[in-house]
């Protein structure tokens, strides 16, 4: 269902501003669907928006059959937000508490994780319906998964990772990964001319595969061999290789690995890590990192809390340049 979100709000200042005057009280019948249209000149799709967010604020209710009544008189400002994780690690909390911080106090957020799992993810989200004003949501590699968030009473807006049919439907802060490694490689490549084939380490099943689409466009261009593999877990080193890890657990095998075959990160093999911490600055003599920038992201998501155009918003990485390479 389209909706224009530059007008709905006419049908939700009308209620709201009708309580505040006292006009409307507890129990009071609203206008009908054809009332408003006709009243403000406006599409059904577009008054059944505005009816959608008073409900999800819990301003009105429906009496199936008979119409609109207000359930409750006293408004709060700000949004009530449904927010969506894949997971959690220390990069969501950095994203989180920015998010939290710069969204201000009128907020109320509530945080739920998935995990990866359709069947939770999609549980959650029919769940959350009618109880919220906004949906955070990161929905990551799911597709076909349109008509649940278009059902949703409220706003959605997409975060960091997802399909790519669901570009332009909704507003979102996210990372290009085929552009952002191929960028990264290209600003590293003085430093990589040293060595001749380059690994990308990831478990398919929850990451992007863009990723690897970067690197091979990369290699092409550069003339480096590549492959890609699930994990560096019992995996002997050789000279001249490069990791690009994503996983921290991928990170620390291949660093007790190179101490066992005593080979030296930066000199005999490279490694650029995935997502920087306070920890891969000093791990190993300073790890090389290609991360985005976490802060940055929940607070331009805070922003767009009330901007009431679709805006999709690619959020910048930067390649830390450590020992490592």
């Amino acid at each position: 269902m389209k909706e224009n979100k530059s007008k709905y709000n006419l049908i939700v200042s009308h209620v709201t501003n009708r309580i505040a005057s006292e006009e409307y009280k507890k129990g009071d019948w609203i206008p009908s669907i054809n009332e408003f249209r006709s009243l403000y000149n406006l599409s059904r799709d577009t008054v059944f928006a505005g009816l959608r967010e008073l409900v999800a604020k819990g301003i009105i209710e429906s009496n199936h059959g008979v119409g609109y009544f207000v359930t409750r008189t006293q408004i709060e400002a700000g949004h009530n937000i449904f927010l969506l994780f894949n997971e959690l690690n220390e990069f969501k909390e950095v994203l989180f508490k920015s998010f939290m911080e710069s969204a201000g106090t009128s907020v109320t957020v509530d945080i739920y994780f998935h995990n990866y799992n359709r069947k939770v993810f999609e549980t959650l989200v029919r769940d959350a319906n009618h109880k919220y004003t906004d949906y955070v949501i990161m929905s990551g590699k799911f597709q076909g998964i349109a008509p649940l968030l278009d059902s949703l009473a409220g706003r959605v807006f997409l975060l960091d990772h997802f399909h790519p049919e669901l570009k332009g439907k909704y507003s979102a802060v996210f990372q290009d990964f085929e552009k952002n490694t191929y960028e990264a490689l290209v600003s590293g490549r003085d430093l990589l001319r040293k060595y001749k084939r380059i690994f990308m380490v990831q478990r398919e099943e929850k990451e992007p595969e863009e990723r690897y689409d970067g690197l091979k466009a990369f290699c092409k261009e550069y003339g480096f061999d590549h492959d890609y593999i699930p994990t560096t877990a019992d995996r002997m080193i050789s000279q001249g290789d490069v990791y690009i890890v994503v996983k921290d657990e991928d990170l620390a095998a291949l660093i007790k690995q190179a101490i066992a075959q005593r080979l030296t990160p930066g000199t005999d093999f490279g490694i650029i890590s995935y997502n920087d911490t306070p920890l891969k600055e000093i791990l190993a003599g300073g790890i090389t990192t290609l991360s985005t920038d976490f802060k940055l992201m929940g607070k331009t998501m805070a922003q767009l809390l009330d901007t009431k155009a679709i805006c999709t918003i690619e959020n910048p990485w930067q390649l830390n340049i450590r020992q490592s390479l």
